[in-house]
Order: C-alpha cells, then structure tokens, then sequence
C-alpha cells in the first residue's frame, strides 16, 4: 500500500468513526435533554384555563401555576410552601391548580375536590385531604379523604351526587389533556409567569416568586 493510499484510508476511517459519533448523539440528545433541560415555555392557553381552580386575588400581577396530583406525596409536601408565598404575598400573587392524574387515588381525590368547590369549601378540604394523604393515596376509593373531608364541613352525599357530573368530567379530561400538551412528566410542575421552575425545590419556587413579583412592582 503506497503512502497516498494509506493517508486516504485513514482520513475515510475518520470520517467513518466521526459519522458514528454524531448519529449516536443525535439518538441520544433528546433523551439527555429532556433529563437535564427545564419544560420549555408553552402556550399560555395549555398553563390556565377558565375552569381553573384559583387561589389569591384573580387579577394578581403573578400567577404560579401548579401541576398538582393530590396523591403526590412530593405535592403534599410543597403545599406549606406555596401557601407561604401566597400569604407573603396576598395581593401580588395567585396560584392556579391544574389536575395531574398520575396515580390509582387521584381522579377520585381530583373529584373531590372539585365537588367540595361547589360548595365552596375548595381550601379547607384541599387542607384536610393532604394532611389525611398517607391514609388514602394507595387507596383508589380515597376514603379517608372523603372522612377528612366531611371532618371540615363537606356535604359527602351531595358532593358524591354531584362528583361525575358533566362539568368535572370535562375538567378533568381537559386538564389531563394539557398535561400532555405542556409535557408534565412528575409533580408539583410549577410555571410562575408563564416560567417553568429550572431548578427543583422550594427555595427556587420562591426566588423566582419574588423576582416576578419585584418586576411587577417596578
């Protein structure tokens, strides 16, 4: 084998092995990505809708929009903090709840909820469910929700009457559709302004909280 042929067989394996390399990347970007890469911004529609349970005054300056599955042990354990913020913050800040239903109590428990909003009773038994959560989560009926419930005030047979109604059916099946939309894979997911949360924990959800809300006073 001549020099010149040598050379051109190297550069050809080069080439070869570089070409190798970057297809594998490209297989193995998204994947990576999604891992590492905060949800990109979506579409305001997919983050609030009119049905939309909401917390704090309706035309605050900032909105934080939660992902919320009521049997998320990691969503328990976020609520003390997002009530801090939003008493911290009483007219500059609101929280909209959007329904994530990724475990074998949450439809019922979403259900629950939304019945006990009827009869405007929505905070209190939010309260009551979450701190009665370790009993129940595993549970697909919820009963010892429906007892905690009941506990602040709720009308248990009416709310049962009124839980498969029309209207919470569409709730739910369009809150379940934007989770798909937005690309909500775990909860609590927090968007605060239309934001996603880059980094995990409640210290985070605050600083951008505050930021949000010192630009709005500005």
């Amino acid at each position: 084998m001549t020099r010149k042929t040598l050379v051109v067989t190297l550069s050809l394996l080069i080439l070869a092995v570089f070409a190798g390399a970057a297809l594998l990347y490209q297989g193995l970007a998204p994947s990576e990505q999604h891992a590492e890469a905060p949800h990109p911004a979506p579409d305001s529609s997919s983050l609030v809708r009119f049905h939309s349970p909401v917390i704090g005054p309706a035309k605050a300056p900032v909105t934080i929009v939660e992902f919320f599955d009521p049997s998320c042990e990691a969503c328990r354990a976020f609520h003390p903090y997002v009530k801090q913020i939003l008493a911290e913050n009483p007219q500059s800040v609101r929280l909209v709840i959007r329904y994530t239903l990724f475990h074998q109590a949450s439809e019922q428990a979403a259900r629950l909820l939304e019945a006990a909003r009827k009869q405007d009773l929505y905070l209190p038994v939010l309260d009551a469910i979450l701190q009665a959560q370790p009993q129940w989560h595993d549970d697909a009926s919820a009963a010892k929700a429906w007892e905690a419930a009941e506990k602040v005030g709720l009308d248990v047979a009416k709310a049962r009457e009124e839980m498969h109604s029309p209207a919470i059916d569409a709730i739910l099946k369009t809150d379940m559709q934007d989770v798909q939309t937005v690309g909500v894979r775990g909860t609590p997911t927090f968007f605060v302004n239309g934001q996603p949360l880059r980094e995990f924990g409640p210290a985070p959800l605050r600083a951008l909280v505050m930021e949000e809300v010192a630009r709005a006073g500005n």
